[in-house]
Formats: C-alpha cells, sequence, structure tokens
C-alpha cells in the first residue's frame, strides 16, 4: 500500500517537473520571438488618359490581372484621325514642292527659254533693219517722220524683249534661289511636326497599363469624357507588398533590416508568408489605431516595414497581419 502511494506520489511530482519545464520552455522560446501587429500595404495607381475626350471602349474589369503594355482603354479619335490624314496630305505636296526647287529647270523648260529668246532676237534685228530702211527712206523724203519714230518705238520694245527673254533663260539655267528651297525645307519641317503633334495626339487616346497590376476600381464607363486630371482606374500593384508594422521603443535595437521574418493571418494561421526586414523608420509617432495590443495602443512606436514575396496572392489590402520575428534572447 505505502508503495503504491509512493509510486502516485512519484507520478505527480514527475508530471509537475515535465509541466513545470514546459512552462518554462515556452517562457523561454517566447523570449526568442517578437511580435509584431500591423497590416498589409500595397502601392496603388491612378491611371488616368494622357489626352481628352470621349471614352470609346475599356477592357478591364476590377479584379483583372493585367500585364504591362495592355490596352485597357481607348478614346474616340477619328477627328484626329481625319485631320492627321489632311496633314499627311500637306506633307507630301510640301515635299514635292522642295524637289522641284532642287531638281530645278527641265531641260525641255530650257529649251523653250532659249527658242523665245532665238525668235525674240529675230524680231529684233529685223525691226532694227525696218528702222534702218525707213531712216534712209526719210532722207529723201519718201516716208514721213513719224513713220520713223514708229520703227524706232518697235525695234526699242523688241530689244527690251531680248533683253527679258534673256534674263529668263538664265534664271532657269541657274535654278530656284538657296533662300527659296531652304524656304520650301522649311515648310516641309512645319508640315512633317503638325502630322507628328496629331499622330501623338491619337496615341494619346491609348490608355496602356505601366506595369503589372490588379484592377481595383474602374472609375468611368465608355461615353464618359476623360481628361488626364480623372483617373479611369484604380491598380494595385501586387510586386512587392510588404507589413506595415509597429514596434515599441525597447524591442527597437532587437531587429534590423534583411531579418527574416514570418506573417500570419487570421484566414490562413497555419500557413505563414515568409518575409524580410525592409525598412526601419527613423522617427516615432503614435500608434495607428489599427494596432489593437493594449500595451501598445497610447504609446509611441517606429513604423517597420517587411517585404513578402506573395506568390499565392493570400494577402490583401489592409488585412491585420501578426508578424513573427525570431530573436536572440540577451544573455
Amino acid at each position: 500500500m505505502k508503495k503504491a502511494l509512493i509510486a502516485v506520489l512519484l507520478l505527480l511530482v514527475s508530471i509537475g517537473a515535465g509541466w513545470f519545464w514546459w512552462s518554462g520552455r515556452d517562457a523561454r522560446d517566447a523570449k526568442d520571438e517578437l511580435l509584431l501587429y500591423g497590416n498589409v500595404d500595397i502601392r496603388q495607381i491612378s491611371l488616368a488618359f494622357d489626352g481628352s475626350g470621349r471614352i470609346a471602349e475599356l477592357r478591364a474589369e476590377e479584379g483583372d490581372r493585367i500585364k504591362a503594355g495592355d490596352v485597357i482603354g481607348v478614346l474616340d479619335t477619328r477627328t484626329l484621325e481625319l485631320q492627321a490624314g489632311q496633314a499627311e496630305a500637306e506633307v507630301e505636296a510640301q515635299r514635292q514642292t522642295l524637289l522641284r526647287l532642287r531638281n530645278g529647270s527641265r531641260p525641255e523648260e530650257i529649251a523653250e527659254a532659249r527658242a523665245k529668246l532665238a525668235s525674240a532676237e529675230s524680231d529684233a534685228r529685223r525691226a532694227e533693219q525696218e528702222l534702218s530702211r525707213k531712216t534712209r527712206l526719210q532722207e529723201s523724203r519718201a516716208v514721213s517722220v513719224q513713220d520713223v519714230d514708229e520703227a524706232r518705238n518697235s525695234a526699242e520694245v523688241a530689244g527690251a524683249k531680248v533683253e527679258e527673254l534673256r534674263a529668263t533663260l538664265r534664271l532657269a539655267e541657274l535654278g530656284p534661289r538657296a533662300e527659296e528651297v531652304a524656304a520650301a525645307e522649311a515648310q516641309l519641317v512645319a508640315s512633317q511636326a503638325q502630322l507628328a503633334l496629331l499622330r501623338h495626339q491619337i496615341e494619346l487616346g491609348t490608355l496602356r497599363a505601366p506595369t503589372d497590376a490588379v484592377v481595383r476600381s474602374r472609375l468611368r464607363e465608355p461615353g464618359d469624357m476623360a481628361t488626364p486630371q480623372q483617373a479611369v482606374f484604380a491598380l494595385a500593384l501586387t510586386r512587392p507588398k510588404w507589413m506595415r508594422v509597429y514596434v515599441g521603443e525597447p524591442d527597437l535595437g532587437k531587429i534590423r533590416p534583411g531579418m527574416e521574418a514570418q506573417v500570419f493571418t487570421d484566414s490562413h494561421p497555419h500557413q505563414p508568408v515568409r518575409g524580410t526586414v525592409g525598412y526601419i523608420s527613423s522617427v516615432a509617432e503614435f500608434t495607428p489605431k489599427a494596432v489593437q495590443t493594449e500595451e501598445l495602443r497610447t504609446s509611441l512606436v517606429y513604423e517597420v516595414r517587411v517585404i513578402v514575396e506573395d506568390d499565392a496572392d493570400t494577402l490583401r489590402l489592409g488585412q491585420p497581419v501578426t508578424v513573427h520575428l525570431p530573436i536572440k534572447p540577451a544573455p
């Protein structure tokens, strides 16, 4: 009977020792880990058209995953496209004008100018001969002074015509002036710039995703007027994600950038997400209301960001989290 009682006492002592050791281990383990509380944070983009106009089409809905460069919106640019067509025609006309000036006169034009000059020179010689003949006849009073004057005027007109056509031939042989070519070049550049501006405005009517993201909100619909000041989509960047948590001053010296961390959520308490400490604020602030730990509720704390790679996409913006940071206990 005594032996049985002794055995029971020994068993109870062993159980108590085991429980004490286990409790002590939990306490020791708790010192090896720092718990921080906060929320999931994600960068967001308010995406708007660079141009103004009526929305013709939107190609994304809330929750859609989009890739960088995807076209997710289009404005009505028909008026700009018509103006661009007109500008293209003007550019071609200016290009042909410049080409004509650079090439100068055609051989046929020069030959025509020479033929007209030769004809005028022939007329001038004939007029001079007529003037000479009437001058001789006037000496014998066979013609009147008026006839001589008319012949002289005709000779002068014929001579002036020759000089005019000779200058025309020289201009045809020299080609256009350098100033005319430069002016045509400048006009062509101006027309090309106007066309480029219209094409750029047409391109601004296409809304592209700047990076990989998830559509959080669709803020406009087809038919709405869009401006660069009005966001059309709100995008959430899924990489990187980080946890915005807060640490009190007594624990500030226990953490450092690059430390490994595990992030737990209430919806997945047994599936932690691995992360690392990326940023520790150098300025204290009052604990945000989202941090509901009793001892920190009214204390000054420091913001810490824990960056994670959430490949399974289990974390959502604003979701409360608990971050476990393994630390070495003080000796």
